[in-house]
C-alpha cells in the first residue's frame, strides 16, 4: 500500500474549488454565446462566445482528475466499504436533494417560460419522461457520474492499489513522459469515438436517451480522467510530471482551443462533430491538467481561510446557480441591452443571491446535511 502523504495539498482544493465556480460565469455567457441554449440573448457577443468556449473545452477533464486524486488518497484511509457509503453519501444526498429542490422547479419554469422542453401535451410518453430525465438531471450529471465511478472504483481502485506487489518488479511509471501520456489519452478518445459512431450507425435512438448519455457516454468519457487522478497519488512520478510545468503543454492547449472552437462553428451534430471534439478536449484537458496543476503548485499551495470557505461553499453555489441563472436569463437580460453589461451584472445577481443561500442554509442544520452529505455536529 502506498504511503500516506503528510501534506495536504492546498493548491488542488484551491483549483476545485475555482472550477466548480466556473459553472456560473460559464452558464451566464452561454446566454449571451452563439450557442442555443434554454435561455438566449437577443444579440451574440463573440467575446462572450470564446469564454464560454474556453471555459467549457477543460474544466470538467481537471476536475475529474482531482477527484480521482482525493478519492483514491481515501480509498487508502478507509476500509472500501466503508469508503464506497462515505463518498457515495456525499455525492449522492446533494444530487438526490436538488432534484425536488432545484431541477424539478427549474423544469417547470422552463416549460411555462421558455421553447426549450418544446411541445409537452403532444409528447408520447417515452418523450415525456426523456424530456424529463434531461432536465433533472442535466445540471447534475457530474453528480451521478461520480457516484458512478466511485461504484466503478471499488474495482478500480483495488487493481490499482494491489498492481505491483504481485509481480516480480514494480512499476514506478518513471519513464511516462508527455509524448506517452498524450498518446494514450488520443487512443482512450478514439476508442470512445468509435463507441459512439457505431451506436450512430446501429441504434441511434439510444444515443437521444438522457439517462444513457449521463450514465454510460459521460462515465466513459471521464474514467481516465479519474484514474490519472488516482494513479498520481500512488505514483510520485506521475503526480511530477503533471506539476512540474512542459511549455509544450501550454502551446498544444492553445492549438487545442482553436481547433475545439472551429470544430463547434463549422461541424453538424450529424456529422463527426462529437467524434472530433472528443479527439480534441481530451488531450486538450490532460495538457491543461499541466498547466492548471503547475500554475497552482506555484502560487495556490498554501492555506488560505478564503480559499478553504470557497472550497466548502462551491458545491452548494453549483447547485443553486443554475435556477438563479435561468430566472436571470427569462425575467431581466431582456432589460438590458448591452451583452457585457448583462454579463456582469449577471455575476453579481447570481454570486450575491448564492451566496447569501449558502450562508442561510449554514444556519439550518437540516439544509447542511442534504447539501454536503456530512451529518452535522450537534450544536452546544
Amino acid at each position: 500500500m502506498s504511503i500516506k502523504k503528510p501534506q495536504r495539498e492546498y493548491f488542488l482544493d484551491s483549483i476545485r474549488a475555482y472550477l466548480m465556480l466556473l459553472g456560473v460565469p460559464f452558464h451566464l455567457s452561454l446566454i449571451y454565446s452563439s450557442h442555443q441554449w434554454s435561455v438566449n440573448s437577443a444579440e451574440t457577443s463573440v467575446w462572450l462566445t470564446v469564454l464560454n468556449d474556453i471555459i467549457h473545452a477543460f474544466r470538467m477533464q481537471v476536475f475529474f482528475v482531482i477527484s480521482g486524486y482525493f478519492s483514491y488518497m481515501l480509498y487508502l484511509r478507509y476500509q472500501p466499504q466503508r469508503w464506497l457509503k462515505v463518498r457515495v453519501e456525499r455525492v449522492a444526498i446533494p444530487m438526490l436533494t436538488a432534484v425536488p429542490l432545484l431541477t424539478l422547479p427549474q423544469f417547470f419554469l422552463l416549460k411555462d417560460w421558455t421553447p426549450a422542453v418544446g411541445d409537452w401535451p403532444s409528447f408520447s410518453l417515452y418523450d415525456k419522461y426523456n424530456a424529463l430525465a434531461w432536465n433533472l438531471i442535466s445540471h447534475l450529471w457530474f453528480l451521478l457520474v461520480l457516484v458512478l465511478l466511485t461504484s466503478l472504483s471499488l474495482l478500480t481502485f483495488r487493481i490499482l492499489r494491489d498492481f505491483g506487489y504481485r509481480r516480480a518488479e514494480k512499476t514506478d511509471y518513471s519513464e511516462l513522459n508527455w509524448t506517452k501520456l498524450t498518446l494514450s489519452f488520443v487512443a482512450f478518445a478514439l476508442i470512445w469515438g468509435t463507441i459512439r459512431r457505431l451506436l450512430f450507425i446501429f441504434h441511434p435512438d439510444l444515443l437521444r436517451d438522457a439517462l444513457f448519455n449521463f450514465a454510460v457516454m459521460q462515465t466513459l468519457f471521464y474514467l481516465p480522467f479519474f484514474m490519472l487522478g488516482a494513479m498520481a497519488w500512488k505514483h510520485e512520478a506521475i503526480k511530477s510530471l503533471l506539476v512540474k510545468f512542459n511549455p509544450w503543454t501550454l502551446v498544444g492547449a492553445a492549438l487545442a482551443f482553436v481547433a475545439y472552437m472551429l470544430n463547434q462553428r463549422y461541424n453538424l451534430g450529424e456529422g463527426w462533430l462529437y467524434e472530433i471534439d472528443v479527439l480534441i478536449t481530451m488531450p486538450l484537458g490532460v495538457w491543461m491538467v499541466n498547466v492548471l496543476f503547475a500554475l497552482g503548485h506555484r502560487l495556490l499551495n498554501s492555506h488560505s481561510p478564503r480559499v478553504t470557505y470557497l472550497v466548502n461553499a462551491s458545491l452548494f453555489i453549483y447547485l443553486v446557480h443554475h435556477p438563479l441563472t435561468l430566472l436571470y436569463g427569462i425575467f431581466i437580460t431582456p432589460s438590458i441591452s448591452n451583452d457585457t453589461l448583462g454579463f456582469f451584472v449577471g455575476l453579481a445577481f447570481v454570486f450575491g443571491i448564492a451566496f447569501l443561500l449558502y450562508e442561510i442554509h449554514l444556519r439550518i442544520p437540516l439544509l447542511r446535511f442534504l447539501f454536503s452529505g456530512k451529518p452535522q455536529p450537534a450544536t452546544a
